[in-house]
């Protein structure tokens, strides 16, 4: 197949972009592999051989751009650098494995960016390999699929390397200056360490200025979390650009409003009221659950913060007798409880819950069952990085989640004195 076609001319035509590639050089190109007996797909096929030179002539072009004069030319200004060879390097890509030149320069200076340095695996395969794991395949099992479909061995310290690297990179991303609301919540994961124990895996979610969900972190702990945890992990994301948070929603996690009136003095920080009911339920026999519920109702949802705890008064009187941990509860956490009764409803109905983020502690928790339990703290916090990752596929959650915020952002402006719209300039 080597007269299917020059490396220069399969690389112009697939460069030039898709509206240019020429139908009737893909057919000569189809009829000369089939009239010489060369598969279109597989090891050694057409689309293979394509791959290989597209790549290559890329290669080439992105050196010719870099030394600044084509082969054969002379540099200008007196610069002595020119090319100086190749290299030999096998890709995995969704064609197969493919083996390529890359060029390189006198000085070493060329860094190829098509074909990184290091870089063993092209576009769809890492995708691969992101799906995979948060499907809840382990390292040896996605190598060994690999190795299946595209005749090629990727070592699992490879699969790991290239995971811890994208995890990094994700988890110190820069961030927006500011977000109306940001949701704290965890997932506890088993981790053997002598014994098997759970470690929570706390999420910040944020809601974006124009209504779209972020995920700025994940965070593992060992249930000993206080203020100065908190504090270190709000000033790492303010250091990633987050200056301004209008409002924090959590479930009442030790230490928390305490360090966040450290790092953002002027944020509101708001108790899950769909937690509080359930943690309200533990301590009431089942049979009166729905009774509780009926009379916690005016609490949260009464007009001002003097009528809630009028009502909070009559549900004492009525129920303090026989549950009076549940009045200790409420008591507790009444100061992070009464912010969101100032707002209208607009705000109400999305801050007053972390459901927001219980979809995707759901298929957090997909994920984890799969595994079981994990080694290490940090092979736990890479399973639930990998299952974030592979959120919302289509991107019909992203387009949910702006119609549901758009009313309520308006009402995050007007009600915040513009802090909204400031930290969008």
């Amino acid at each position: 197949m080597a007269d299917v076609t020059s490396g220069s001319e399969a690389g112009k035509a697939a460069v030039s972009g898709a509206g240019a590639v020429d139908d009737g050089l893909v057919a000569e190109l189809v009829a000369r592999a089939q009239a010489g007996g060369v598969k279109l797909t597989g090891e050694g096929g057409l689309l293979q051989q394509l791959t290989k030179r597209v790549l290559e002539s890329a290669l080439e072009g992105e050196l010719t751009d870099h030394l600044g004069h084509e082969r054969g030319e002379r540099a200008e200004g007196g610069r002595e650098n020119y090319r100086n060879g190749h290299r030999s390097k096998t890709v995995i890509t969704e064609s197969g494995p493919v083996g390529i030149a890359v060029p390189r320069d006198r000085a070493g200076s060329f860094e190829p960016q098509l074909v990184k340095k290091r870089q063993r695996r092209l576009g769809g395969v890492d995708e691969m390999v992101l799906s995979l794991s948060a499907k809840g395949l382990t390292h040896g099992e996605i190598s060994a699929h690999l190795a299946e479909v595209y005749g090629a061995e990727i070592s699992k310290s490879t699969i790991t390397d290239s995971v811890m690297a994208g995890m990094s990179e994700w988890q110190n991303r820069p961030l927006d200056s500011v977000y109306p609301v940001v949701f704290i919540d965890c997932v506890n994961v088993k981790v053997r360490d002598g014994q098997v124990a759970n470690r929570p895996v706390y999420m910040a979610v944020a809601v974006t200025a124009e209504g779209h969900r972020d995920i700025l972190g994940l965070w593992i702990g060992d249930g000993g979390e206080g203020a100065k945890y908190w504090l270190q992990v709000l000033t790492e994301i303010k250091n990633r650009g987050a200056a301004d948070v209008l409002m924090l929603v959590c479930d009442g996690l030790s230490g928390l409003p305490d360090a966040v009136n450290t790092v953002w003095p002027a944020t509101i920080v708001q108790t899950c009221i769909v937690h509080l009911l359930r943690n309200s339920f533990r301590y009431a026999a089942r049979q009166d659950w729905e009774k509780i519920a009926k009379a916690l109702r005016p609490v949260y949802t009464a007009p001002t913060e003097d009528a809630a705890l009028e009502r909070f008064v009559e549900f004492t009187d009525a129920w303090g007798g026989k549950y009076p941990a549940i009045v200790r509860l409420w008591e507790a956490a009444w100061a992070e409880f009464v912010p969101f009764l100032r707002f209208d409803v607009e705000i109400r109905k999305i801050v007053c819950t972390t459901n927001a983020i219980e979809s995707i502690n759901a298929r957090i928790r997909k994920a984890v069952r799969a595994r079981g339990h994990f080694p290490t703290d940090q092979a736990a916090l890479k399973c639930v990085y990998l299952a974030v990752m592979s959120l919302d596929p289509t991107g019909t959650g992203r387009k949910r989640w702006t119609m549901r915020w758009k009313a309520a952002l308006q009402a995050f402006d007007i009600t915040f004195d513009g802090r909204l719209s400031a930290g969008r300039r």
